[in-house]
């Protein structure tokens, strides 16, 4: 598994964030500690909020490694600094 805190500060953060993540077949969660949901649910990541950093979490094998790093790549824009 791979975290990474990011931040998704405006609306449309979220449904780009949402709109990225279900280009992927691997498993993506994001969590603040209390609530863990699926990434690809938009409803889901709005019920996180969006005032403070969460953990982003992949979960994936071996196989996809190729799909991962470019998903990390594409979420930097999110990434908390």
């Amino acid at each position: 598994m791979q975290t990474l805190q990011i931040v998704l500060a405006t609306i449309d953060d979220v449904k780009r964030f949402v709109t990225l993540t279900n280009k992927y077949s691997f498993s993506i969660d994001l969590s603040n500690g209390k609530y863990k949901i699926d990434a690809k649910s938009i409803m889901g990541v709005f019920s996180l909020g969006t005032s403070q950093p969460v953990t982003l979490e992949i979960d994936s094998d071996a196989s996809q490694s190729r799909e991962v790093e470019e998903f990390i790549k594409a979420v930097q824009e999110f990434a908390v600094q």
